[in-house]
């Protein structure tokens, strides 16, 4: 019998329904989604209601913080700014990075979870196998998770689970095929809606853990 309540941030996209399949072994769910201006948005939300309906979430909620579109400085909310083919030049960070974005996300994930009283939030973030986003480092959340215990009521015990985080993108496939979990219902590209671009840094990453894992991936590619 599951007693407590674990917030997931579901984006829609495979490391976050692998998080949601992982939690589910121990936590009722309360699947949260953030829309903020990407591209794919409608897409994301598409998938984050079939992935929540899939997991029977207890509880669901989906906020938007078009800010960051009107920020800007991401190719994933800025249409003048290119979205990078896969092994093109980029400096470290590469441009789809979304400006700390993740600390936006987990803000608010802290917040409903210390009004429904969830103990655990889990993300999906990937530090081993990703594009290297600096808000998606483990010790980033343990950072944040240091600003929990200081900023929320005493009683509140949130905290931040990254069970992918040291994982590649190959383990993160043979992960969910192991639990069950339904990748067929996720979308990782940057750029389309209806049929994977398989250029962008997300496809080509989510590709080769397909392919590593000896797996088919289920969506739609145009290439």
């Amino acid at each position: 019998m599951k007693t407590e309540l674990a917030v997931v941030l579901v984006s829609g996209g495979m490391d976050s329904c692998v998080a949601a399949a992982l939690a589910n072994e121990h936590y009722r769910l309360a699947c949260l989604h953030v829309n903020y201006g990407q591209r794919t948005e409608a897409r994301e939300l598409r998938a984050f209601h079939e992935l929540a309906e899939f997991y029977q979430a207890e509880k669901r909620l989906v906020v938007s913080i078009e800010h960051l579109k009107v920020i800007g400085g991401s190719a994933l909310t800025d249409a003048s700014i290119p979205v990078p083919v896969s092994g093109s030049m980029q400096s470290a960070v590469p441009t789809t990075y979304v400006p700390f974005r993740n600390a936006h996300l987990l803000a608010i994930a802290v917040s409903w979870a210390e009004v429904i009283g969830a103990t655990r939030i889990y993300i999906g973030a990937v530090e081993e196998d990703s594009s290297g986003y600096p808000d998606c480092r483990e010790v980033f959340y343990q950072a944040f998770n240091k600003v929990i215990e200081t900023g929320t009521k005493p009683e509140t015990r949130a905290e931040i689970i990254t069970p992918l985080i040291h994982m590649n993108k190959s383990a993160i496939v043979r992960k969910g095929a192991e639990l069950g979990a339904p990748l067929h219902l996720t979308w990782s590209c940057y750029q389309n809606s209806e049929r994977a671009c398989g250029r962008c840094e997300s496809c080509a990453l989510r590709l080769k853990g397909f392919r590593e894992a000896g797996v088919k991936d289920p969506i739609p590619y145009e290439e």
